[in-house]
């Protein structure tokens, strides 16, 4: 791999070319022999919370959500209407039912998601009974209407958070050790190509945002999302998303077109917010042929199971295994893994891509968190 064979080997300048004091692990990028050494440090908390006034950038915006406004917290992530009678929400401590104080019958929960699917641009419907939308504020909105939901509607919002977190967030609320925190900035200097992997909510945006953020502000970031979440802290950010199509079944945009696209508008680093299908034939593509610098998420559930995943998804654009293989050692430099345990989020491995065969291995470069 580029990085590992040459970048990492010299010890870059204690200088950085951004306002505002340089974070304490990027003053000095580790070697590729730090890099694989079985006896890094283990440093660092597993709690994560949200920081405080001093930390991040504050962005966040008021969300209507009618009977739901009263359940936005702080440290609540995530809205789950179950249909009428069941509501949740989740944090840092998990999963919690809540109890309402007036009840919500059916009539004004359909209401209440078609609103705010409209309020993203996207329409609801018996037409298109499952919908993701962008909500204007920021954050994410997803429903589905009977008879797809069978129970009655059912409702999930992921919630803006208050703050665009920098890598030094991550560290002060151990998400990141100091070691993989400089790991990871060396990284992003050196223009690799990195896959964050995870299951749901275990933080994958919010890692791959502050990655793309300690990039140099003099690089222009292309960012493509099915419902535009990725939150980057840069002077030079183009996102782009795609498009449902209308009730006569046209105007899509779909992310492989979007991809293209990108490719047109002078991108120095290429963002792809999740690959979930055909996309990722174009973006290994695009990954694998220059664009360096780039990034990517992908639902996986250890760092052993990201090859499985992508030789899935290469099957669903039509590639064999074997041409999966070779796209992922062209295309990817290094795979972060997050995980979430008890309420914390946090990375758990990192490792790089290797090619046996006709099959992908993440070699782990650093021991597991434990």
């Amino acid at each position: 791999m580029r990085w590992f064979d040459s970048h990492l080997a010299d010890e870059p300048p204690a200088v950085d070319d951004r306002d505002g004091p340089i974070p304490r692990y990027a003053r000095t990028d580790p070697s590729a022999a730090e890099w694989m050494s079985p006896d890094a440090t283990d440093r660092g908390t597993d709690s994560f919370a949200p920081p405080g006034p001093a930390g991040g950038h504050a962005t966040r915006e008021p969300i209507d959500l009618g009977p739901l406004s009263g359940l936005i917290r702080p440290g609540v992530t995530d809205l789950l209407v179950n249909g009428p009678d069941e509501v949740w929400t989740d944090s840092e401590r998990g999963l919690h039912r809540e109890h309402l104080v007036e009840a919500i019958d059916e009539s004004v929960l359909r209401e209440l998601a078609a609103r705010l699917v409209a309020a993203g641009g996207r329409h609801l419907d018996h037409a298109t009974p499952c919908v993701d939308a962008r909500l204007p504020g920021g954050g994410r909105v997803h429903a589905a209407i009977p008879p797809v939901a069978v129970g009655g509607t059912v409702i999930s919002v992921r919630l803006p958070r208050p703050t665009v977190f920098a890598l030094a967030d991550l560290v002060e609320n151990g998400m990141l050790r100091d070691d993989d925190a400089r790991r990871l900035e060396a990284l992003i200097a050196a223009r690799a190509n990195i896959l964050v992997t995870g299951a749901a909510g275990a933080g994958k945006t919010t890692l791959l945002g502050a990655l793309m953020g300690s990039a140099s502000p003099t690089e222009r970031i292309v960012t493509i999302e099915d419902v535009q979440e990725i939150r980057i802290d840069h002077p030079h950010v183009i996102s782009l998303e795609a498009r449902q199509a209308n009730t006569e079944g046209i105007g899509e945009v779909s992310l492989t077109a979007l991809v293209r696209e990108a490719l047109r508008m002078r991108p120095d680093r290429l963002v792809l917010g999740e690959v979930r299908g055909a996309e990722v034939r174009d973006m290994l593509l695009a990954l694998g042929s220059g664009h360096d610098g780039g990034g990517t998420t992908l639902h996986a559930r250890s760092l052993d199971e990201v090859g499985v995943r992508l030789e899935m998804l290469g099957g669903l654009a039509g590639l064999g295994p074997g041409t999966v293989a070779r796209m992922v050692e062209c295309a990817i430099d290094a795979v972060v893994h997050v995980e979430r345990v008890d309420g914390a989020r946090r990375v758990a491995g990192i490792g790089r891509p290797r090619r046996r065969s006709d099959e992908i291995l993440i070699e782990p470069c650093t021991p597991p968190r434990v």
